[in-house]
């Protein structure tokens, strides 16, 4: 049986932290799958922590999930993206998206409709936290995600004469409003929406319409959700 120490299992345990995934650049990845697509993306591998090898106890001691998974992988952190100019085709906006799950789900989801980048503005939670990893399944390694000041991506795409898209409640109808697949589409924050900075830069407000009775039905659509309702539309143009 493979020996974990106790300073491997406190350096993987506290990865779980972002102050320390900052200060080691290093974090973590569970599942047979997750971690193959990790490797086979090219990120570096620091370690691995297989759970026939360390024992059940010792994977529960190091794992974020509540059903310890068979395999786990400390990896290193690629370098950031830096933004210089804007990705060609469509791209995503994130303003303020702070749900782990949500912003894995939209790597996801980003992934499944071909998206170029997604920019991540202030405020959006960290990349490499474990939740929008797990939630990713895997789209983390293939998604670009550039952290950057949205406000000026978004001035940027208009002085290339692309359209800057974002969405709003009272915003023109996504399925009657003009559509390129060569814009950015900005999702705001889950409570607040987009803020005013980066609201400045939209030049196409758009909604997705309610179709429930009047009175009656959801406030408001997930982040996520509406991500994918919203690049679904702009996909069916093509």
């Amino acid at each position: 049986m493979t020996t974990i120490t106790k300073s491997d299992i406190k350096l993987i345990k506290s990865l779980s932290v972002k102050k320390f995934r900052v200060e080691t650049g290093l974090f973590t990845v569970e599942g047979e799958k997750m971690v193959r697509e990790a490797l086979e993306s090219g990120f570096e591998l620091v370690s691995l922590w297989r759970r026939d090898e360390i024992g059940e106890e010792a994977m529960a001691r190091i794992s974020n999930l509540s059903s310890p998974s068979p395999v786990l992988a400390v990896l290193r952190q690629p370098a950031p993206e830096v933004f210089s100019k804007p990705e060609r085709g469509l791209c995503i906006g994130l303003d303020s998206v702070r749900d782990p799950g949500n912003l894995g789900t939209i790597l996801r989801i980003a992934d499944w409709f071909g998206v170029s980048a997604v920019y991540a503005g202030e405020g959006t939670v960290e990349t490499f936290n474990p939740k929008v990893i797990q939630s990713s399944m895997g789209s983390i390694f293939r998604v670009k995600v550039i952290n950057c000041n949205l406000a000026e991506v978004c001035d940027a795409f208009s002085k290339e004469g692309r359209e800057v898209v974002g969405t709003f409640l009272g915003g023109e109808s996504i399925y009657s409003a003009e559509l390129s697949s060569d814009s950015i589409l900005v999702m705001g924050n889950e409570a607040d929406g987009i803020g005013n900075d980066v609201a400045s830069q939209v030049c196409r407000r758009i909604t997705i319409p309610s179709f429930a009775r009047q009175g009656a039905g959801a406030e408001s659509l997930n982040v996520a959700v509406a991500t994918a309702v919203c690049l679904s539309e702009f996909r069916r143009r093509i």
